[in-house]
């Protein structure tokens, strides 16, 4: 721990909330950024080019950039600090942000959702980073699921917030406002966050020593393993980010903002269930915890799988699976990610990079397919996510054996 934290205070068992709300609102770039133009697809891909699956591509476009990102992100923390790389990234997501709100094609909106990414990279990678600075065990995950309710509340509003800009304005605007999102978190850095990475803890490595040191870290069975859990998991949810307005916009005829409040229902069933892991944890532990999240996620896939085959329930037939895949989520998202940093306390940063790139790699295959499958149903996501269902199933009882 840096001086400058001691004099903050975030030294002990329990940081402060203010320092959960900045690193929520740090952290909030990725769902900000993913969430909140969802309900546009249509309207992009018309505006762009009119190429069919065009709008879920521009999403892998964004999850390429964050498993590149967050290789980068993660090698820069360990070396630099932790404030450097979060000023340098949310300046570099700005930048881009506003390239993608004056993008006259596809081609080139696309090109400055990477570099979105590769900048708000940062904002993903390094907040978890620096939990694993203050925390370890049962108090890191207590703290990621505090940092999940209060980044929380970007995911629930920005689909509606979406929604809305749709009515009134255009598309572009919803960037603009990116745009404006990462200039603040710029000076909130700037401003308020000390870093939690002293001098004696940092890492220098040249290339070769780094890929080693990823190489190691991959090698660890209880870090690859959960990682992988985690991974698959979130390739169900990008399958459901680049799927789900195909199948409530385009297959069931839902507006926008209805749609983006829809969203909101589900991200706050996540949001429910990271708190009510905070409070589980103590009585069941992580391990009894993953393992009843991942049955409940593969449960969830396959009814929905088999809802959008058949078309029972109409859009309700959806819905409820979702949102629980949705709430299993909030479950296994905090303990899987705890499991994978757990013995990677002295390069917490690259472990949480070569975590955050193999699941955004997953997330890009995810994202991509579901736009090459793309036949204006719900089917292609409900088959992606069941796929990412049963790797989860698959993948705990080889992370029960780590």
């Amino acid at each position: 721990m840096t001086e400058a934290a001691d004099r903050r205070g975030l030294t002990g068992a329990n940081p402060p909330f203010w320092l959960t709300l900045l690193l929520g609102v740090l952290t909030a770039v990725g769902p900000l950024s993913t969430d909140m133009y969802l309900p546009a697809f249509p309207r992009i891909e018309a505006d762009l080019g009119g190429v069919p699956g065009g709008a879920q591509m521009t999403l892998a476009a964004w999850f390429v950039g964050l498993a590149i990102g967050q290789m980068t992100q993660g090698s820069l923390s360990d070396r630099f600090g932790r404030r450097a790389p979060l000023l340098f990234g949310t300046a570099l997501y700005a930048l881009a942000s506003l390239g993608c709100a004056l993008a006259p094609g596809l081609w080139l909106f696309s090109a400055c959702r990477t570099l979105a990414a590769i900048g708000g990279s940062a904002s993903m990678v390094i907040p978890r980073a620096m939990v694993r600075d203050l925390a370890d065990g049962h108090e890191a995950a207590r703290l990621l699921s505090r940092l999940m309710l209060v980044m929380g509340v970007v995911p629930i509003l920005a689909p509606a917030a979406g929604g809305a800009v749709l009515v009134v304005a255009g598309w572009r605007v919803i960037f603009w406002i990116a745009t404006l999102y990462g200039a603040v978190c710029m000076v909130l850095v700037w401003y308020f966050l000390p870093d939690t990475l002293p001098e004696n803890r940092r890492i220098r490595l040249g290339p070769v020593g780094l890929l080693g040191r990823y190489a190691s870290i991959a090698r660890e069975p209880r870090f690859f393993t959960h990682a992988l859990c985690g991974g698959l998991a979130l390739a169900g949810l990008f399958a459901y980010l680049g799927g789900s307005p195909v199948a409530f916009i385009g297959q069931y005829h839902i507006a926008p903002a209805p749609y983006g409040m829809l969203f909101g229902l589900n991200a706050a069933g996540f949001i429910f269930a990271a708190q009510v892991n905070a409070r589980l944890l103590p009585r069941f532990g992580t391990d009894r915890v993953i393992r009843a999240s991942a049955r409940a996620a593969f449960l969830a896939t396959a009814v929905l799988t088999l809802d959008a085959f058949t078309g029972w329930g109409g859009v309700a037939g959806l819905a409820a699976p979702l949102f629980c895949y949705l709430g299993a989520l909030g479950f296994l998202m905090p303990n899987t990610t705890v499991g994978a940093l757990s013995r990677h306390a002295t390069q917490a940063a690259s472990a949480s990079a070569l975590m955050g790139t193999g699941q955004f790699v997953l997330g890009a295959i995810s994202g991509t397919m579901v736009g090459l499958l793309s036949d204006g149903t719900a089917r292609p996501m409900a088959l992606l996510m069941l796929a990412g269902g049963t790797g989860v199933l698959l993948t705990d009882r080889l992370r029960a054996r780590a």
